[in-house]
């Protein structure tokens, strides 16, 4: 129908990515998204189906990790354009997902189109009922396939989930409320649906009333109210720079910055200190230095613990080091640890470099800094910390994996999410704030966030923010920890709810597609 279809799928991509943050032009993305559909409608094939839609995602990556190529800047050894073909490299993968889901859906409608087709010389002096009938079959099994592909996209290759179609709604934050029964990747398959039935109504076919229903009934619910509990905490954004942190001579300074920005203790008053990702880096190894921990005691008071991101390093039996570890280590006024965290969902390039044997001789060992590799840790834990409870830790980008980020055998009391999003350039930051928001509301947990650059924050458990320090500030954000939620829908059974979804989805629109045979 569209005879420049190719281009307008490839422009719709790129459009329906301002629905993330910082822009949240959510309903630019349903439009967008109707467009797709639309296009999907009118395709005359498998092959122009999966082109189609693979452009639109190939647009809709590129916008929405834009901010990828901002890493380079800080990456010496690599040239800084190279970043910009990373992310269209990426995307040229990640769009493959979306391709797929729609060549399914595709597939479903094809025995159905040419008895469609036949109804089409009579669409223009009635109601779209066959016709209509057919494509609500084929967007059913679209949301339905989105699901999946979404899942696999956080899966495949240690997954990169960053910016699930239902982050859009955050700003909306009623409709991001859906995910406690559903999940996140149900509600973006919902997310699907709407705009199927936006494109559906576009066609007077009026099934796409039902269809936009669930958002709208989203979009009435009602807002929690947040309970404070009495635990003081601190959150110090010390604004630390990606080349100050790893300047040699700025180590001293940088943690001298942490300690007085942490204020004087007060034995009255117990808190908890939150300093960011890697704050003690490069030599400032907690374990192994004890002088550092009765220096940094000096910040904390009586009753007061810090919890803090660090490195860790791990030596062979001849005393070398062989790999590190990305840590949180929570550590109390007596100078003990009482608590260490290893990272386990590392940044492949960033934290490790995959198949370093092979690689290394193509000179691509130069997009990871340092000789050595990260090593994972094995998995969400909760920790008994003295003055706390029970606490879970998810370091970085960790928290953006929808179903990973709880210790499923002990609940916590609230999340310590530290982060270093100081070389995200001006997208990534919000994008992961809100991400980690979603984290939250699906959940029905407290997530507390620190970063050396922004933006740090305190989320309550239905995603709402108590608190926040914006980015490029040097500030300190003094807060009551909000209390903890009940354990939600999702809580209870993980993603097998946004499965359980995308086969409700795709049943429904089998037995519509016999009926329009």
């Amino acid at each position: 129908m569209f005879r420049y279809s190719k281009l307008l799928a490839l422009a719709a991509g790129a459009l329906s990515a301002t629905g993330f943050a910082p822009l949240e032009l959510w309903p630019v993305t349903l439009a967008c998204f109707a467009v797709l559909i639309r296009l999907l409608f009118d395709a005359p094939g498998w092959r122009s189906s999966f082109a189609r839609a693979w452009l639109f995602g190939l647009g809709h990556f590129t916008v929405g990790l834009n901010w990828i190529a901002h890493a380079f800047t800080y990456q010496d050894t690599m040239p800084h354009w190279f970043g910009y073909g990373a992310v269209v490299a990426l995307s040229l993968y990640l769009a493959v997902f979306p391709a797929v889901g729609a060549t399914g859906a595709y597939a479903l409608s094809r025995s159905s189109r040419a008895k469609s087709r036949g109804a089409d010389e009579e669409s223009e002096k009635r109601p779209s009922t066959t016709l209509g009938t057919s494509e609500l079959g084929s967007v059913l099994l679209f949301a339905a396939t989105w699901i999946l592909t979404e899942w696999l996209r956080a899966t495949v290759f240690t997954g990169f989930a960053w910016n699930p179609l239902a982050a859009i709604w955050v700003p909306a934050l009623p409709v991001a409320q859906l995910s406690k029964w559903i999940g996140t990747y149900g509600l973006s398959g919902l997310t699907v649906l709407g705009a199927g039935g936006l494109a559906l109504l576009v066609r007077k076919a009026m099934w796409g009333v039902a269809l936009v229903a669930p958002l709208l009934i989203g979009l009435l619910l009602p807002s929690g109210s947040v309970k404070l509990t009495s635990t003081n905490i601190r959150i110090v954004q010390p604004n630390v720079s990606q080349d100050e942190k790893h300047d040699p001579g700025a180590q001293v300074a940088n943690l001298k910055r942490l300690v007085k920005m942490s204020g004087a203790p007060d034995d009255r008053r117990p808190r908890i200190l939150m300093w960011p990702e890697a704050a003690i880096d490069n030599g400032f190894l907690l374990e192994e230095e004890p002088g550092l921990r009765r220096y940094l005691v000096k910040a904390l008071g009586r009753g007061d613990m810090l919890l803090t991101g660090g490195v860790a390093l791990e030596y062979d039996r001849a005393g070398r080091a062989v790999g590190g570890r990305n840590s949180v280590f929570a550590m109390g006024p007596d100078a003990r640890i009482h608590a260490r965290y290893d990272k386990a969902h590392l940044v492949p390039y960033g934290e490790y470099l995959p198949m370093r044997s092979v690689l290394t001789p193509l000179g691509l060992s130069r997009l990871v800094p340092g000789d050595l590799d990260f090593w994972p840790g094995p998995g969400p834990k909760t920790f008994d910390i003295p003055g706390i409870g029970p606490v879970g830790f998810q370091i970085c980008y960790e928290i953006i994996f929808s179903g990973r980020v709880v210790d499923p055998a002990r609940r916590p009391r609230f999340l310590f999410n530290p982060s270093n999003d100081a070389w995200f350039g001006s997208w990534g930051p919000p994008q992961h704030l809100a991400q980690a928001r979603l984290r939250a509301t699906e959940e029905g947990m407290t997530i507390v966030r620190a970063t050396p650059t922004g933006v740090s924050a305190v989320i309550a458990p239905d995603g709402s923010v108590v608190g926040k320090i914006g980015m490029g500030k040097a500030a300190v954000l003094d807060a009551r920890l909000p209390q903890a939620g009940r354990p939600t829908l999702f809580a209870r059974f993980g993603n097998l709810l946004s499965g359980l979804v995308a086969l409700f989805l795709a049943a429904l629109a089998v037995v519509i597609a016999r009926r329009a045979r």
